[in-house]
């Protein structure tokens, strides 16, 4: 345990107090939400509830909990993931639905590094000892290609790369409903949810989010859809058409009728990883892939076309 005291700055006046622990020290919504909860908080000597509001000035002092261990990486074949494309420098996944990135606090689960290592992929070493190699990421209910660096020419040109929205991402969804506009840009700004800490949330003061999209077909209570993402924001695609009260079908966590995702045979949000192209970052010619739907997305999409 460790104790750190402060005045609250004047950029949290007003803030709720857990949400103003968790900015100040880099915890998450819900561990702030339990310190404050647990009487680990005090504001001028005293515990308040995690919605008090604080105001500049005040002293916070907080007792922090022993920091967690780095998640460790844990070479396992992973089923079903399938290798694309590799060279010396990258290496392109097809990943299944159940698998995340890499290590995190709190997965036990397979992991892309993980089942790479046990290819005997080699993967380049910059980032964190948990995720080196990964340039972007990939909902774990959420299928399809993943490239990984695997030099660190290749790290350092696909992170900028990624930064600079010089990759072409291409989703395929099916959304709820019909969009009107058939084909539009989604322009909403995107940050943690207010209350729930697992989700993301359409937000006034969160960061740029930009997501084109295009209807590909029409069903009678469902539309196929391409996207192609500006910009990356965890859970992007999935908070922006909720947003729109268009969730993902099968998308329980944004909103979906689950009557819909039960008719479907669906556990998860019918959301696919279809299309990647970039400049090779060492020839510097375009390389595109392109992933065909999974077996669970490929019966939905069928039991929605003859039911049409």
């Amino acid at each position: 345990m460790t104790a750190r005291s402060l005045p609250v700055p004047d950029g949290l006046d007003g803030m709720r107090l857990d949400q103003a622990v968790s900015r100040l020290f880099g915890l998450s919504r819900t561990a702030a939400a339990t310190l404050v909860e647990a009487g680990d908080a005090l504001v001028d000597g005293i515990p308040r509830p995690k919605s008090d509001k604080v105001s500049a000035g005040a002293w916070l002092e907080v007792t922090l909990p022993a920091p967690v261990t780095a998640p460790t990486l844990v070479a396992a074949p992973v089923h079903g993931m399938k290798i694309i494309y590799s060279d010396d420098d990258i290496v392109v996944v097809d990943k299944p639905v159940g698998v995340a990135a890499h290590p995190s606090p709190g997965w036990s689960g397979p992991t892309v590094i993980g089942g790479l290592a046990a290819m005997g992929q080699n993967v380049a070493t910059s980032g964190a000892a948990e995720r080196q190699g990964v340039v972007h990421r990939l909902d774990v209910g959420t299928t399809g290609l993943m490239a990984v660096a695997k030099s660190e020419l290749a790290y350092s040109a696909l992170k900028r790369a990624f930064k600079e929205r010089e990759v072409d991402k291409r989703y395929h969804a099916i959304v709820q409903g019909h969009l009107d506009p058939l084909r539009g840009t989604i322009d909403a700004p995107i940050d943690r949810h207010p209350t729930a800490d697992y989700r993301f949330a359409v937000m006034s003061d969160g960061k740029p989010s930009v997501t084109h999209y295009d209807t590909l077909e029409a069903f009678r209570s469902a539309s196929l859809i391409d996207v192609k993402l500006e910009t990356g924001r965890t859970h992007q695609i999935r908070v922006h058409f909720s947003a729109m009260r268009h969730p993902c079908v099968g998308d329980i966590t944004y909103g979906a009728d689950p009557t819909l995702a039960a008719r479907l045979g669906l556990h998860r949000q019918w959301l696919h990883a279809r299309e990647l192209a970039f400049l090779h970052p060492r020839t510097q010619d375009e390389v595109r892939f392109v992933s065909d739907y999974p077996e669970d997305l490929g019966y939905a999409l069928d039991v929605l076309r003859d039911a049409s």
